[in-house]
């Protein structure tokens, strides 16, 4: 509450800034942009009873926003899309029929009485369903050329499934053991980016096998939307050694 986040910088520096969340909210980092509410419509294809969503409400409401922009709206734009992944404990809650190929599963949040094989399954079988709902984000921006698009996915963390006789997650950095802290991340360019940053495609796709955490996110992302601030650690910056993204972009 007394300091500026990533997106209140982003917004500060000229950008439209929307959150879309499908999880417990944002804990204060959303405060100052916009909050995007899904409409009815979609509440009710997604969600149920209990107010929880799957997350494909995500890809509906990307669509859904991108539709919403004006044409003649040429603002440059930062959407970030908060979804509920694979929480636990209920991960048999966390995909739907189509993607569950892992059987037999947990079915119940009463984890303590499922086997850690089912238990797996059921984590496994959230990870298809958030493969199938990245999937369809990225797709979501390839269907609109007009827009130079990026897409950023990080986890904020993983989850134990009864490895060293731990669960969920939480556990103190200095003894959580890797299922809770090695986390996946991913980047997707759409080709009309790609066209304008081809040195930086090239330098960070050269960084697909270091070791790289959530300290990268917050120099990296301010870098790559192009804004100059003291704030971003070079340590830290991915793009520190990148070309910079041609003028007009």
């Amino acid at each position: 509450s007394h300091r500026e986040g990533l997106l209140d910088i982003a917004q500060r520096a000229g950008y439209k800034v929307t959150w879309i969340d499908n999880n417990s909210g944002c804990k204060g980092a959303c405060d100052r942009v916009e909050q995007w509410q899904f409409p009815a419509e979609l509440q009710k294809k997604w969600c149920a009873s209990n107010g929880e969503c799957h997350d494909e409400i995500l890809v509906d409401a990307l669509k859904h926003y991108i539709a919403g922009i004006p044409e003649q709206d040429a603002a440059p734009r930062l959407i970030v899309l908060h979804q509920i992944g694979s929480h636990g404990p209920a991960y048999y809650e966390r995909s739907t029929a189509p993607f569950q190929p892992f059987k037999p599963s947990c079915d119940t949040n009463a984890i303590q009485g499922c086997t850690q094989a089912e238990l797996i399954n059921s984590y496994d079988n959230s990870i298809v369903y958030t493969d199938h709902v990245l999937s369809g984000l990225i797709h979501a921006l390839q269907d609109n050329p007009k827009y130079q698009a990026g897409f950023w996915y990080l986890s904020d963390h993983g989850e134990s499934t009864g490895e060293h006789g731990m669960y969920l997650h939480g556990a103190p950095y200095a003894i959580a053991p890797q299922q809770q802290t090695h986390v996946p991340m991913l980047m997707w360019f759409s080709p009309e980016w790609k066209a304008q940053n081809a040195q930086r495609m090239a330098c960070l796709s050269a960084q697909k096998s270091q070791e790289l955490s959530q300290d990268n996110l917050f120099p990296s992302l301010l870098s790559l939307l192009g804004v100059q601030s003291q704030v971003i650690d070079p340590q830290y910056d991915m793009l520190k050694n990148c070309a910079p993204a041609k003028s007009g972009t």
